[in-house]
């Protein structure tokens, strides 16, 4: 498993592009005016960008073979699966902020925007690193499987999430003068004369930094999976990219999601486990594929089971 990309330089380019055409469609067109995104429109939003994925997946198995679209789609559901977790977050920074429904798109919009380009340099400097310190996958290996035993342990103890972003939230405010109320879609505006950042710049920098927590967890797990570093951008970017239009959809029902982590932590300890035991044990990529898979739905299955009827918050588990 080394570093080297079977994509060329027309590859990275096309997919770029196509990215930044699509992100103009959106907010030029679908999204020119801001509006509460409805759950039908999400929905819409969410089918398309599955099915482009599942058409990208398509043209890698024609131009790359099997095993390496197999080996995107099991990254794209990787990415998709722990980019569920970011959703908690925004529903907590929203309402801690009090951003109407109608401008939560414009800053999910640039707050992706800003996560590919930070991704990017992420994903190819995590790349060079291990094509050059092979010993790294082994660090990465045993960091996510410390992370997957925390979450996991976190979930049980029933600790709320709330906590880290509240204290997150306090210290942004710190360093970065705030107004306390909106300036319409502004993200800065002047208080006696002075430039200050309004709540919806405040929800921006604080997205943008759990992405990066975030995805200290999400890249290296898609490295276990391959090291082709258009594989794990692509497969990255398409689940960013479908995250917003997912968050309308599942923003009211978040907390239905009781064994989400439980399914999260299953993913970060196998795939760490992976990284540990590489030069041991060679699982096929649909071997991989299934495992995830069944892992998650098994607990997204269950959450939904479980909390069947039920209209008001569950509570989260307890010791």
């Amino acid at each position: 498993m080394d570093g080297a990309s079977a994509f060329g330089p027309a590859a990275w380019l096309g997919f770029v592009l196509f990215v930044l055409a699509m992100l103009a469609i959106d907010l030029g067109v679908f999204h020119k005016k801001s509006h509460a995104v409805t759950f039908r429109e999400a929905a819409g939003w969410s089918i398309a960008w599955i099915a482009l994925a599942m058409t990208f997946a398509a043209g890698v198995y024609h131009f790359r073979g099997a095993d390496t679209a197999t080996d995107f789609v099991t990254g794209y559901l990787i990415e998709k699966s722990l980019s569920v977790d970011n959703l908690f977050v925004f529903v907590v920074l929203f309402a801690a902020l009090s951003i109407p429904p109608a401008l939560q798109h414009r800053v999910l919009f640039w707050g992706i925007l800003s996560a590919l380009v930070l991704r990017a340099a992420m994903i190819l400097g995590g790349g060079a690193l291990l094509d050059r310190f092979h010993w790294l996958i082994y660090v990465f290996g045993g960091f996510l499987i410390l992370t997957g035993a925390k979450l996991f342990y976190t979930w049980k103890k029933g600790e709320p999430d709330a906590a880290e972003e509240g204290f997150l939230l306090r210290l942004v405010r710190r360093l970065l003068p705030t107004s306390r109320t909106l300036d319409g879609e502004r993200f800065t505006t002047r208080v006696d004369g002075k430039w200050m950042a309004t709540p919806l710049l405040l929800a921006l920098v604080l997205i943008e930094i759990t992405d990066v927590v975030f995805a200290l967890d999400s890249i290296p797990a898609v490295f276990a999976v391959t090291r082709d570093p258009f594989i794990v951008f692509t497969s990255n970017v398409f689940a960013i990219l479908g995250l917003r239009s997912l968050y309308f959809m599942l923003a009211g029902l978040v907390d239905r999601f009781v064994y989400l982590k439980v399914g999260l932590s299953f993913v970060l300890l196998f795939v760490g486990a992976k990284m540990l035991l590489v030069e041991v044990v060679k699982l096929p990529s649909a071997v991989s594929l299934a495992i995830i898979a069944l892992g998650l739905g098994g607990s997204i299955g269950a959450s939904l089971l479980t909390t069947r009827g039920e209209k008001a918050p569950r509570p989260r588990a307890a010791a």
